[in-house]
C-alpha cells in the first residue's frame, strides 16, 4: 500500500522496516518476512527457526536498537531491480523469495528500499528523512504474538512484533493510558465480576449464557428496541431456528455464505441452524397476497442467529456462535425507499442518543467494482440500490464515508459507526438495500394498474447483534449502567435486624413501583454491605435505621452523587421512576 510520504502510515510502515533491522542486528539468523502499518503503529513477522527468538525482555533492548539506528536513516529510497538482483540478494530467505514470484505473477515492478546500510524487499510508502520525520519518543515495542505465515495455519508460525507509533509522544502516551483503561473496563472482566454472563466450556466456545443480572440488562435492551419499533409502525413476527436447507439453495446462502454449521438429516432432508433471518421473512411475505395499499409492510424480529465462526476469532460477546439480532425487512415500493430509510435513520439516531452515544456517522457500503463475482445480481440492479443510498444518506444530513467492498452479497448497505467513551470505534447498526432476494424468491404485489410487480425489500437491524451491543455498553459504562439499564437499581440495606420490618416495607414500596431492587439483610457490618452494594456499581443505595424507621424516610447514597440527605420514601420512589421513565 502506498502512502504519502510525511503521513502518518508512511512513517509506521517506515518504523516497520526499522525494527526488522534492529532485530537482524541482534539476531543474525532471523528470515524477516512482511512488515505492514497498522491502526495504532505497525508489526514484522519474522521466521526464528534458525536460532534463539526473542520473548518480552527483549523489547526495551530492541527498541533502544531501533532509535540508535534512527539516527543514521536521514535518507531513505527505492530502487527498481531485476529479477536476478532481487532474488540473489534474498536467495537465503524463503519468504522474501516467494514474494517475488507474486509480484512477478501480478506483473509489477520489483522495488528495494534502503536506508543506512539496510535494505528491504517493499513496495514503498516510506519517510523520505526517517531521522527527521519520526519524532522522538513517538513509537514503542508492544508486544510479541504468534502468526501463521500469510494467515495460513497450513504454514509455519512466525514471530510477530507489535509496535506503537503515533505523531508524537503525547499521543503515544494517551493511547497507552486509554488503553489502560479500556483493559479495566474489559466486559469480559466485568461479565464475570458483576454476573452478568458467563461461557463454559462444557457448553461450549461462543455460546454465552446470562445470570438473571445479564438477562435483565439484555431484556431491558431489547424491551425499549421493541417498544420503539413498534410505535413506528414495525410489526412482530416469530420464525424457527432451523430450517430445510433448500430455503438457502434458493437465497443464495448455501452458495455465498461460509459460515453455516455443518447440516442436520431429518426425515431423510437437510436441515441446517439459521445463520440469517432473511429467507424466513421473505417466506412469509410470500405466503400471503399483498396490495400496492398495504406495503410499506414492516416485519421485524428478535432472534438468535447460529453462525460457526472461527474459535481463533471468539471473543467474549463481541463476537459470538450464537447472536441474537433485532432484525426487520420493510417490503416497499422503489417510491417508498427514501421515506422508509429516513423513519430508520432517524430512529437508529435516537436510540444512539438514548444509550449514551453522541458521535456516530454513516459507512456506505459497497461492492467491489473490480471484483464483482461474489455478489448476486446484475450490474444495473446494483448501480441503481447504491445510487439510491447515497441520494438517501445525503438528504439525512448524516456524515458519511463510501467503502468498496464493504457489501453484503446481495446488495449494498449503511453500515452506522459510533465512537464510545473512549474514543474507539464500533459498528452497529445497518441498513441493507436489496432488490436481488425478493427475485429470488419472485415476491410480487398488485400494483395500482392491476398488474404484479416486485417490491424492495430493506434489511434493518439497529443493535446488530444483541450481545455484541452488550460489551459495547459494559465498555462504555464500565458497568456502572444508567439507572433505567441497571440489572439492580437500588439496593436497601437496613442497619440492624430490628430494623428489618420497615426495610421490608421500603423494599415492598419499590418494587411496587416497578423498581428493580434487592435488599442485603445479611449478617455482616454495613459498611460492608455499602462496600458490596458499590463494588455491584448500584445506583442508589437506601439506608434505614432507627431514625428513618421513625420517620418514613430513606439515606440515600448515590453512586453518581454520593451521599444525599435523608428523604421521605414516597419522594425517593417518586424521583426514580421520573429518571427510570424518561431514561434519564
Amino acid at each position: 500500500m502506498l502512502f504519502p510520504m510525511s503521513s502518518l502510515e508512511a512513517r509506521r510502515h517506515t518504523l516497520a522496516h526499522l525494527l526488522s533491522a534492529a532485530v537482524i542486528e541482534r539476531f543474525p539468523e532471523a528470515k524477516p518476512t512482511i512488515g505492514p502499518a497498522t491502526d495504532t503503529g505497525f508489526y514484522y513477522d519474522f521466521d526464528f527457526s534458525g536460532g534463539k527468538a526473542p520473548g518480552e525482555a527483549d523489547l526495551p533492548p530492541l527498541e533502544e536498537a531501533m532509535r540508535s539506528i534512527l539516527s543514521s536513516w536521514k535518507d531513505m529510497r527505492g530502487i527498481e531491480v531485476s529479477e536476478k538482483d532481487a532474488r540473489d540478494r534474498f536467495k537465503d530467505n524463503p519468504y522474501k523469495l516467494e514474494i517475488i514470484d507474486d509480484i512477478l505473477r501480478r506483473g509489477e515492478k520489483i522495488t528495494l528500499y534502503a536506508a543506512g546500510g539496510f535494505t528491504d524487499l517493499c513496495r514503498g510508502g516510506h519517510s523520505e528523512n526517517p531521522a527527521q520525520d519520526i519524532a522522538d519518543g513517538s513509537f514503542a515495542l508492544d508486544r510479541l504474538a504468534g502468526a501463521y505465515w500469510r494467515g495460513d495455519e497450513k504454514n509455519a508460525m512466525l514471530t510477530r512484533i507489535y509496535g506503537l507509533a503515533f505523531d508524537t509522544k503525547e499521543e503515544l502516551d494517551a493511547y497507552r493510558a486509554m488503553r489502560e483503561e479500556a483493559k479495566k473496563r474489559d466486559h469480559r472482566k466485568l461479565g464475570k465480576e458483576l454476573e452478568l454472563f458467563a461461557l463454559i466450556d462444557e457448553v461450549g466456545p461462543g455460546l454465552p449464557l446470562f445470570y438473571p443480572k445479564g438477562a435483565i440488562l439484555r431484556r431491558t435492551i431489547e424491551n425499549y428496541i421493541a417498544d420503539l419499533q413498534e410505535s413506528r409502525g414495525y410489526v412482530p413476527i416469530w420464525i424457527p431456528h432451523i430450517t430445510k436447507g433448500a430455503l438457502y439453495e434458493m437465497s443464495g446462502h448455501l452458495q455465498k455464505y461460509d459460515a453455516m454449521y455443518p447440516p442436520m438429516e431429518v426425515d431423510g432432508e437437510e436441515y441446517y441452524l439459521k445463520p440469517m433471518n432473511c429467507p424466513h421473512f421473505m417466506m412469509l411475505y410470500r405466503s400471503l397476497p399483498h396490495s400496492y395499499r398495504q406495503l410499506p409492510i414492516r416485519y421485524t424480529s428478535t432472534t438468535t442467529n447460529y453462525r460457526y465462526e472461527k474459535s481463533g476469532e471468539l471473543s467474549g460477546l463481541t463476537r459470538v456462535r450464537a447472536l441474537t439480532q433485532d432484525d426487520c425487512h420493510v417490503f416497499c415500493t422503489p417510491e417508498q425507499i427514501e421515506e422508509e430509510i429516513a423513519r430508520m435513520t432517524e430512529m437508529i439516531g435516537e436510540v444512539y442518543r438514548t444509550f449514551g452515544f453522541t458521535e456516530f456517522w454513516v459507512r456506505i457500503s459497497l461492492r467491489d467494482s473490480k471484483n464483482k463475482t461474489g455478489y448476486l445480481g446484475d450490474d444495473a440492479v446494483w448501480d441503481s440500490a447504491e445510487e439510491a443510498l447515497r441520494s438517501v444518506v445525503k438528504k439525512t444530513g448524516w456524515k458519511y464515508q463510501e467503502a468498496e467492498n464493504e457489501a453484503a452479497f446481495y446488495g449494498p448497505k449503511l453500515d452506522f459507526m459510533l465512537k464510545d467513551v473512549l474514543g474507539r470505534e464500533w459498528q452497529l447498526s445497518t441498513i441493507q438495500l436489496d432488490f436481488n432476494l425478493p427475485k429470488r424468491f419472485g415476491l410480487e404485489y398488485i400494483d395500482a394498474d392491476g398488474g404484479k410487480s416486485q417490491p424492495v425489500v430493506i434489511h434493518r437491524a439497529v443493535l446488530g447483534s444483541t450481545e455484541r451491543f452488550m460489551a459495547i455498553m459494559i465498555e462504555h459504562y464500565a458497568g456502572a449502567f444508567p439507572l433505567w439499564l441497571s440489572p439492580v437499581q437500588a439496593k436497601v440495606l437496613p442497619v440492624s435486624e430490628k430494623n428489618t420490618g420497615y426495610a421490608q416495607k421500603v423494599f415492598s414500596e419499590l418494587k411496587k413501583a416497578g423498581i428493580r431492587v434487592e435488599m442485603d439483610a445479611t449478617n455482616e457490618s454495613l459498611g460492608k454491605r455499602i462496600r458490596s452494594g458499590k463494588m455491584e456499581k448500584v445506583p442508589y443505595l437506601l439506608v434505614v435505621g432507627d431514625s428513618e424507621s421513625a420517620a418514613k424516610t430513606v439515606s440515600v447514597e448515590s453512586r453518581e452523587q454520593g451521599k444525599l440527605n435523608a428523604m421521605p420514601l414516597e419522594e425517593f420512589v417518586g424521583s426514580a421512576v421520573e429518571k427510570i421513565t424518561s431514561r434519564s
